[in-house]
């Protein structure tokens, strides 16, 4: 009975790019339950231009754009298309300095790479910042963890509604609540969390791609659908109304939280990165693919964003499907929603993974004798691939599941919640480390001309940051004791 290495990282990825560690099967001759072993393989590096634009795309548009109508009208016309076009063009930014971290010391010849995040961050900055880049890129994934399960309970209420309305009329009192959705939900991630290579799925990107753009497109063609029908372009120049002023302010803090939720995949850059053949150097085909898919990805939000805010006016929705349900099509709006709670299953394991690598590397290692810990268990049952099982995943991820549960359901504000991950991505994620690696790395000297600049922007940010998390604990807060 061998112990196992369950422990190597896990890419951070929001699709199904492989992963480091790959299980390999089990003999037919074992028997039913029986110890295994991981074999560690480094996976060749095959990808382009568009590989990196599949990935990114699939990567960033996600459950997000449903509340970016939303955003749009508390911004109204013109601050809502300018604050798309910001944030547009600071990931732009961001994103061309992480691409220069990739390798080190040069960015295109440099013998070191720097194959996620966390490692650029510790070889330009240090330990001591690579751990609270970690600790950021953990609130990260179990916030979205939170979200993923708000989002799902909301979109299979909406299906319940749909054919409330369809099978009593559409006057019908068709009023459900959240929490056995939430709790289903966590039921299927239970099971799923279970299956140790799950994130290393290459269908895993297929579907997540092909469940995202379906869903975002009958949202853009709905509300586009709905816009011709009004013969009107409902909205305003000033957004929707508030009864006060400070009330306004801190809706329209919101609305730029979720923008800003939507559009940075600082996380993922350099794992795609990682992925790309060289020559032309990676650092400049990155580059490449980021301009391209973040031009596509920016007219599709502000398309789904526009179009959502002209058919609904001040009465948008946070999430856009559900504003269709008693005007559009029911068995299109049905399968949207079902689109979105497909994608956001797999979704779910995807941003957990990472995080379930991350702890289980370190438990490993404070207790390498452990076999609780260490030990993996092949379970051979009639008809089903085999499964990988491991005690300690079990508890743990089981009692992850359930926390992310539980928060969703004491909290199940959709769109401060993704206020609040916006918070927790933009500035730390997307500015701050991006920008002190840059500095570092070029050798920057203090008060130079671009030192300044640089600098500045980053405190701009933060006070932009600042002002998000506070419009976005306020609205949770009045949410949860209105």
């Amino acid at each position: 009975m061998g112990l196992t290495d369950t422990n190597e990282p896990i890419p951070l990825l929001q699709l199904g790019i492989p992963s480091s560690s790959q299980l390999p099967p089990p003999d037919d001759d074992d028997d039913a339950l029986i110890p295994d072993r991981l074999v560690n393989s480094s996976p060749k590096r095959t990808g382009n231009k568009w590989t990196a634009v599949a990935h990114i795309i699939t990567g960033v548009i996600g459950s997000g754009v449903l509340s970016l109508a939303w955003s749009m009208a508390q911004l109204g016309w013109i601050w809502g298309p300018l604050s798309m076009l910001f944030f547009a063009a600071v990931t732009f930014a961001s994103t061309f300095l992480l691409c220069n971290c990739y390798r080190s010391p040069h960015p295109n010849y440099g013998s070191v790479r720097n194959r996620s995040y966390s490692a650029a961050v510790k070889f330009n900055l240090g330990k001591k910042n690579a751990w609270i880049c970690e600790l950021l890129i953990q609130l990260n994934l179990y916030g979205t963890g939170v979200a993923y399960t708000i989002t799902t309970a909301i979109c299979m209420r909406a299906i319940q509604k749909s054919n409330c309305y369809q099978k009593h009329g559409q006057d019908a009192p068709c009023e459900f609540g959240n929490t056995s959705y939430m709790l289903l939900f966590g039921a299927v991630q239970v099971f799923m969390s279970q299956i140790p290579d799950f994130h290393s799925m290459q269908w895993l990107s297929v579907v997540a791609a092909i469940m995202s753009f379906a869903y975002s497109s009958i949202g853009l063609g709905l509300g586009a659908a709905k816009v011709i029908g009004n013969k009107a372009i409902e909205g305003s120049i000033d957004g929707v109304s508030a009864s006060t002023s400070i009330q306004k302010l801190w809706r329209v803090s919101q609305a730029v939280g979720d923008i800003a939720f939507a559009y940075p995949y600082s996380m993922i850059v350099l794992e795609i990165q990682d992925t790309l053949k060289s020559p032309p150097s990676e650092s400049r085909t990155m580059k490449q693919a980021s301009v391209i898919s973040i031009c596509i990805t920016t007219f599709f939000y502000l398309s789904c964003g526009g179009f959502g805010y002209a058919a609904f006016g001040d009465q948008t929705p946070g999430d856009l499907l559900t504003g269709f349900e008693t005007s559009g099509p029911l068995w299109l709006i049905n399968f949207a929603n079902a689109c979105v709670v497909l994608h956001l299953i797999g979704g779910y394991q995807v941003y957990s993974q990472p995080l379930f690598a991350t702890v289980e590397k370190w438990l490993a290692e404070q207790f390498p004798r452990s076999s609780f810990i260490n030990t993996n268990y092949t379970l051979k049952l009639p008809l089903v691939p085999a499964l990988s099982l491991n005690l300690e995943r079990l508890c743990f991820r089981t009692v992850y599941v359930a926390s992310t549960t539980a928060v969703a359901m004491i909290f199940p504000y959709f769109n401060q919640v993704l206020g609040v991950l916006g918070t927790i991505n933009f500035w730390p994620l997307s500015i701050y480390f991006p920008v002190e690696m840059w500095l570092r790395q070029k050798k920057i000297r203090p008060w130079s001309t671009k030192w300044v600049v640089f600098r500045g922007f980053s405190v701009i940010c933060f006070l932009l940051n600042t002002f998000i998390f506070a419009g976005s604990i306020e609205g949770i807060i009045a949410a949860r004791f209105s």
